[in-house]
């Protein structure tokens, strides 16, 4: 799968349209790498009589499409669905069979809750931030979260903030950051709101705010230092609500630096 892969079947004239990340399909190569590379995006909504008939009408393949037709419905054995789209071309080396096994059978062992977190997550690296979101305040309804995994109400909350700042929203961000932080006292979610507290906020009540929180020096100067860093970037001054570009940056890698 590295490198270039020359198209072995026929390209469609009407593509296959994957409404989640918002992209046209044309090409069972295409098919695959979206396939192998957003399992958590794999549901009934991508695999489906529709799929089908693309498969078989568009791209001449109704033998494909009539081993999947049986499974409709019944998304559960990746031997049945995933696998054989991936070997009518061949698409994976033996390497990358072997990953995606355990990719999967890690998958089915995660309770749903985990697994509708990731789809979030997923949607999040397909800068689809809106369905993100809706993801993300679905599963902040529900309970007991974190007895299923510690910490996930926090990496929730984490996320939503997030997906919120790269929508440029920074009040809600400000929000599911606290949010975040009082789940579980994290500096990390502290830097997290006070970073986006200072994009809404004048100096003078960003100032206040750490005081009343009793922010120790450590945190206060890990944020400044962000600040910091960014306008010597920038060669700009930061002003009242005109950080969002900093903390979309920063707020991006916590993202990732946290896991989630």
């Amino acid at each position: 799968m590295s490198g270039y892969i020359l198209c072995q079947t026929k390209k469609a004239d009407k593509p296959f349209f994957v409404e989640s990340i918002n992209t046209n399909i044309y090409s069972l190569e295409e098919l695959c790498y979206f396939l192998y590379h957003n399992l958590y995006l794999v549901d009934a909504s991508i695999i489906n009589e529709t799929l089908c008939t693309w498969i078989s009408e568009e791209l001449d393949l109704p033998r494909l499409a009539a081993k999947l037709r049986p499974h409709l419905g019944k998304f559960a054995s990746a031997e049945d669905v995933l696998y054989p789209v991936f070997k009518e071309i061949n698409y994976l080396t033996y390497e990358e069979l072997k990953s995606l096994n355990v990719k999967l059978s890690k998958l089915d062992q995660e309770p749903k809750v985990l697994r509708k977190k990731q789809k979030g997550d997923a949607l999040v690296k397909n800068k689809m931030y809106v369905s993100a979101i809706k993801v993300y305040q679905q599963l902040l309804k529900k309970e007991g979260l974190d007895q299923v995994k510690p910490g996930l109400t926090m990496s929730i909350w984490h996320n939503l903030g997030c997906a919120y700042s790269y929508l440029f929203q920074m009040e809600k961000a400000m929000e599911c950051f606290w949010e975040a932080f009082l789940t579980e006292s994290d500096e990390k979610e502290l830097i997290c709101y006070l970073l986006a507290y200072r994009s809404v906020k004048k100096p003078q009540e960003y100032e206040d705010r750490w005081k009343e929180l009793k922010v120790s020096e450590e945190v206060k100067n890990t944020v400044q230092k962000a600040l910091d860093e960014f306008t010597q970037k920038k060669e700009v001054s930061i002003k009242p609500g005109k950080t969002d570009e900093m903390l979309e940056k920063l707020t991006g890698e916590y993202h990732r630096s946290t896991g989630s």
